[in-house]
């Protein structure tokens, strides 16, 4: 510790530097218990499905320990070591709990290998998601409105400085970050089972609010005149790095510019669902037309057929996909019903 830091009275970590933000870490126990869980939960769910024949996607499985060591690198890294000193660094811990880690937590799928690993739980996974709450709670403005409030409610309620004065605090607010930013792409990807499917366009408007959300907020933050948590930082004296104010809004600015890169993945993972679901109705569509073909084939020219044939009476077929109820409505004749 600097002479400067014990005149005036600093007890926190040394001034960040490139170095220490490679080497400075912290144990975070609930947090490290709650990952350890978390993870064995879902390697054994793996474990059993290879057991007994089925086969869990690689990719899933790198996306769920992808999720949990974000996690580990928001609250355990130098983030967790200075989260309580600099505000932009508690802000960039913010937007990790928030949207990083439930993005790759839920492109993980852990609800699919709960149903798939264990039966008797999933029956109750599964009644759980269709349940009537489940599909209100989940409406995808409602989801977007909470991840959008939390951080709202974070920085301009007491809120905030309760988290850095009170460890229960701060293990709650990370449970707050990660709930609503998990359900909130849980829902949006659909690559779990989900209360309700809506369309793709409804998930990339709703996008499209959150990220207009997290701009508002980190602005908000910047044009604030007032400290947030200014009783508290004063009191910590901190002797280095930027004063007060520019904290704050180097803060803003993490909030809204790391909030919309992430956004980034997320559009690219909801195109290539949009991609595999097309290709799978397409698959579905061209079995059915060949299964109606080689039916038709096999029971050959109707009476009906050939006495068209001999009249030329026979009006124009119609088209496989205006009467497809998943296509009725998209393409339809000029002045049709």
């Amino acid at each position: 510790m600097t002479a400067g830091a014990i005149a005036s009275g600093y007890q926190g970590p040394p001034e960040l530097t490139v170095a220490r933000a490679f080497t400075s870490w912290t144990l975070d126990a609930p947090v490290l218990a709650a990952v350890l869980v978390a993870g064995a939960l879902y390697l054994a769910g793996v474990r059993r499905m290879r057991r007994t024949g089925g086969h869990w996607p690689a990719g899933a499985l790198a996306a769920f320990g992808g999720g949990l060591g974000v996690l580990v690198i928001a609250t355990m890294s130098f983030l967790g070591v200075y989260q309580g000193v600099l505000f932009y660094i508690r802000a960039v811990q913010t937007v990790l709990l928030l949207l990083a880690a439930p993005l790759f937590l839920a492109l993980g799928r852990p609800v699919s290998l709960a149903i798939a690993a264990q039966p008797r739980i999933g029956r109750r996974v599964e009644a759980l998601v269709a349940s009537r709450p489940a599909r209100v709670l989940t409406f995808p403005a409602i989801t977007a409105l909470a991840v959008v409030l939390v951080g709202f409610i974070l920085y301009f309620t007491p809120w905030y400085e309760a988290g850095l004065r009170s460890d229960l605090v701060r293990q709650l607010t990370y449970l707050a970050l990660l709930a609503p930013g998990w359900v909130f792409f849980w829902t949006l990807l659909r690559v779990d089972p989900v209360p309700r499917a809506y369309p793709y366009l409804v998930a990339l408007w709703v996008t499209g609010v959150e990220v207009v959300g997290d701009a508002i907020l980190g602005l908000a933050i910047m044009a604030d005149q007032n400290l947030i948590a200014g009783s508290y930082y004063r009191a910590l004296a901190r002797p280095w790095g930027p004063g007060l104010r520019a904290d704050q809004v180097v803060g803003g600015g993490a909030l809204w510019l790391l909030g919309d890169l992430i956004g980034l993945p997320f559009l690219a993972a909801m195109l290539i669902q949009m991609v595999r679901e097309d290709d799978r109705e397409a698959r579905v569509v061209d079995a059915e037309l060949d299964a109606a073909d080689a039916m038709s084939a096999a029971a050959g020219p109707g009476p009906a057929a050939a006495g068209a044939g001999a009249t030329g009476a026979a009006g124009p077929a119609q088209p496989w996909w205006e009467s497809d109820p998943r296509f009725t409505g998209r393409f339809r004749r000029p002045g049709g019903a």
